[in-house]
């Protein structure tokens, strides 16, 4: 089946880090394992940072025009897709070509990752949301990865728009050597953009955290790097001298490399949409120390692959922190049992499997509404 591969929030041959990319490649590389040809949609970053309607008016003609030229080269000699499957559809990044393309050539409208903020859907950001929830209307199945998104999309669940679980998963690459840490003073590593928002709050709460946890042995490796940089080294300037290592930006396989050599993944992750990083780093074999966060929970079993404490709660961190850097043995068995989670519930083969009945189920779907004189499946 060939299959239009469309990214609304970051086209996909830019050259930005982050991980709703990675998720995207991921997806991409999941539909071409089950013998698809996945083909990227050519278009423009539609991500709104402000609701801007000079802008928003804009993009969306450019998107008709877009559409049009689209259709144009389909009906030509351009090859048609048979599916038209959108990554990260919602109200500052919603999808302007799917639901119209799909409904003119007759074909499977799917998404991953999309979701609905309802106090968006008026206001400011009306129109905005106005085009993501036409998107929701028309697909044929929706891949939710967390239960909060999941709720967020149950009004558009029917006949005709179902809606399947597709939880975070991930692609480790080569499987690294798993590097026991040497007995001694526990490591501690981190991985995170340096911005503002959310990531910077979260690394000013690590360092709160930490400065809780000022007595106990430890050193801590960040990886990462951003326009905030300045602000969050001075903040953990107070910390005793030695214990953290700033290692910079590095490249996905280098942080693949040095996830192993650590003991402990501590990341607040306050207000994560889910967290890829949580999932890379129980691959390689570490226990998470996190909040319980957005959808952080959903890339974790708590109590066995990872502490979680309510978010917010600095002092519940430290404290569960603190067990766990006085325990080897029961670091030791939850690295291992991470490692277990991912290689047999998260992985890419796993996916594969969840996104194979999915796009089944929307090809059924479509079908039903074309022969139905309504253009609406029923029960």
């Amino acid at each position: 089946m060939r299959i239009a591969f469309h990214t609304p929030l970051n086209p996909l041959g830019d050259d930005g880090v982050s991980g709703d990319r990675r998720m995207a490649r991921q997806l991409m590389a999941a539909l071409e394992s089950l013998g698809h040809a996945v083909e990227p949609v050519a278009a423009p970053k539609t991500y709104f940072r402000e609701p801007d309607p000079a802008r928003f008016a804009s993009v969306a003609a450019e998107a008709d025009r877009l559409r049009d030229a689209l259709l144009a080269g389909y009906r030509d000699d351009k090859p048609r897709p048979d599916l038209w499957f959108t990554y990260h559809n919602y109200y500052r990044s919603p999808d302007f070509l799917g639901p119209g393309i799909a409904a003119a050539l007759g074909i499977a409208y799917v998404t991953a990752e999309s979701s609905d903020s309802p106090r968006r859907a008026a206001g400011e950001w009306a129109a905005h949301s106005a085009v993501a929830r036409q998107a929701l209307a028309d697909g044929d199945v929706h891949f939710h990865f967390t239960e909060r998104d999941r709720q967020g999309l149950e009004p558009w669940r029917n006949a005709g728009t179902a809606l399947l679980p597709l939880p975070p998963f991930v692609a480790p690459g080569s499987e690294p050597a798993l590097t026991a840490a040497p007995a001694g003073t526990p490591r501690l590593i981190t991985v995170a953009m340096m911005r503002q928002g959310a990531k910077l709050q979260s690394y000013l709460a690590l360092a709160r955290i930490l400065d809780r946890c000022r007595t106990e042995d430890w050193t801590l490796s960040i990886i990462g790097d951003g326009p905030c940089h300045a602000e969050i080294a001075a903040t953990f300037a107070s910390l005793p001298e030695g214990r953290v290592n700033w290692c910079g930006r590095l490249d996905r396989d280098a942080i693949l490399s040095e996830l192993p050599r650590h003991d402990i993944f501590l990341w607040p992750g306050i207000g994560e949409a889910y967290g890829l990083v949580y999932l890379e780093a129980q691959a390689a074999g570490l226990p998470v120390v996190a909040f319980d966060s957005g959808g952080v929970a959903e890339t974790v079993r708590a109590g066995e692959t990872a502490l979680l404490v309510p978010e917010h709660d600095e002092v519940a961190l430290a404290a569960a922190l603190t067990g766990l850097l006085r325990d080897r043995k029961r670091r030791e068995s939850m690295g291992a049992a991470a490692r277990r989670f991912i290689l047999a519930e998260r992985s890419p083969a796993r996916a594969a499997e969840r996104l194979a009945e999915g796009l089944a189920l929307a090809l059924r779907n479509r079908g039903a509404k074309l022969q139905s004189p309504s253009g609406k499946a029923t029960p």
